[in-house]
């Protein structure tokens, strides 16, 4: 059934035998013939009306055409009358600069009334300027806040440089490979040998619930275990070649697990056996350097008074089981002790047993009293600590368990926008809950998207070479104690970064 609509329509000429011709407003179509007893009165050629149109298959049809609003004219304007007086411009003369009292003011000063009181005198209960008021003198009793000097602050050392692989040999492998194994060898590069696997069971499920047959997995498994060894020889050369151009400055653990993978390599030629020779001996170069850098960043935050921040530095080895030196660890705690003095507040001792508490020299961190004034937050404190410092839990006249589990350092979590959290604050939180001092996790990672499935083409393609067990790369975990050696060791390195004290 047509139906009509209301458009805009553009009268394009008239007949003799009285008929229109039209056409839609700024465009071609629909475009048909209108009568004149449709037309409003008074149209002409080129005029833009609104009609309402019918269409069917025959054509387009006009209905009825609404004559063109008129213009409405603005009323109520304001006229601008001609002024027969000369016209002055505006002018302006800025204060000369000078004093405002004295005699530059002018006009008579204002007289005095008899009631007013003179400037300068003051009434019997008036106090003098200077003067305390009353019951001021009792706040000298109250303890003055201690000030001191900080101590000097020191140069950070750069950052060290995290490696950005490259796909250059990665991309010459898959180029190399026929177009139906690029797909198994991107999957393979994602997840390995078992992400083939889980791809070829996804598809056959897909195809028994459309009615299609199975894919034979024992051809495309056979191909990607041959492709295994070969992608991975070339991924890690892209990571080799991208820690080349930065073996000075490069992070300690991506060098390590590009050395440890280097192990695990199949099938390497004679140019990626010298390159894992020269990683190898970087790692050497980079661990001693790294190593005399940490050892004198934590000399150098004793020496300037930085206690916390030297403690804090020497539980940062650049390698696990790397001696402390026995001079140095004893500079350590003599600062430590230092610090915890019977007239220093809750809040440094606490500072200061959190920082030794996971520091080389835990066990010998021992003060000659406890403080004054104990607060509840340092009480929890000790008692937390007590697994790792028992000496300090038996100087304030607490039991350790024996069975007790070593705490693990109280952490802000990262992105907190809050306050500042002092760590009796955080003590607080790791007391009242069982495991708060445990370390918070970050998010959980995005699941990871479903590998593409393999060709079927392919499945029916033999394997030519031996099956190769899939290399699985293990990261080196490195435990952050470190023992305190008897003797002096020479050393190289220190941490990228410092943590403020």
């Amino acid at each position: 059934m047509p139906m009509s609509r209301r458009i805009e329509i553009e009268l394009t000429s008239k007949r003799p035998d009285g008929t229109w011709t039209w056409r839609a407003a700024g465009a071609r179509e629909p475009r048909g013939e209108v009568v004149d007893s449709v037309v409003p009165a008074g149209a002409s050629v080129n005029d833009v009306m609104r009609a309402d149109v019918e269409t069917d298959l025959d054509g387009s049809r006009v209905l009825s055409i609404t004559p063109p609003k008129a213009k409405n004219v603005r009323t109520g304007l304001l006229e601008i009358l001609p002024s027969t007086r000369a016209f002055e411009p505006v002018t302006q003369q800025l204060a000369k600069k000078g004093s405002r009292g004295g005699d530059d003011r002018k006009g008579p000063r204002r007289e005095r009334k008899d009631g007013d009181k003179p400037r300068g005198e003051r009434k019997d209960g008036d106090r003098a300027r200077g003067e305390r008021k009353e019951g001021a003198e009792g706040r000298s009793d109250r303890p003055r806040r201690q000030f001191f000097d900080a101590p000097p602050e020191l140069p950070q050392r750069p950052k060290a440089k995290r490696i950005r692989p490259l796909r250059v040999n990665v991309d010459a492998v898959l180029a190399e490979l026929p177009e139906a194994h690029r797909t198994i060898a991107e999957t393979v590069l994602n997840g390995g040998v078992p992400a083939v696997r889980a791809a070829i069971e996804e598809q056959n499920r897909l195809a028994v619930a459309a009615g299609k047959e199975k894919v034979p997995a024992e051809g495309l498994l056979q191909i990607a275990e041959q492709l295994l060894p070969r992608l991975r020889v070339a991924e890690w050369r892209d990571k080799a070649i991208s820690a080349e151009s930065i073996i000075h400055d490069i992070d300690l653990r991506d060098l390590r697990s590009i050395v440890v993978t280097s192990d695990q390599l199949v099938a390497i030629d004679e140019e990626t056996r010298a390159l894992v020779a020269k990683m190898k001996q970087g790692l050497v170069i980079r661990q001693e350097t790294e190593t005399k850098n940490w050892l004198d960043d934590v000399a150098a935050a004793t020496s300037v008074g930085r206690v916390v921040r030297a403690l804090r530095l020497s539980s940062q080895p650049p390698k696990a089981g790397v001696p402390f030196p026995a001079p140095l660890a004893a500079q350590v705690v003599a600062a430590t002790v230092a610090g915890l003095t019977t007239d220093a507040p809750s809040e440094r001792w606490i500072a200061l047993l959190e920082a030794a508490a996971f520091s080389p020299v835990h066990a010998k961190v021992l003060p000659a009293a406890v403080p004054t004034v104990i607060s509840e937050d340092l009480t929890k404190t000790v008692t937390r600590l007590g697994p790792l410092m028992p000496q300090i839990a038996a100087l304030f006249g607490i039991a350790v368990d024996p069975k007790a589990r070593p705490p693990r350092p109280l952490q802000v979590p990262r992105g907190d926008k809050g306050p500042h959290k002092r760590a009796g604050d955080l003590n607080k939180s790791a007391d009242g809950k069982p495991g708060a001092d445990k370390p918070r996790r970050g998010p959980k990672p995005p699941a990871s998207v479903a590998p593409k499935p393999p060709a079927p083409a392919i499945a029916s393609e033999p394997a030519s070479e031996p099956v190769v067990a899939e290399v699985v790369e293990t990261p080196v975990v490195e435990s952050p104690q470190v023992a305190v050696s008897e003797a002096p060791v020479v050393a190289e390195s220190a941490p990228s970064s410092e943590p403020a004290e």
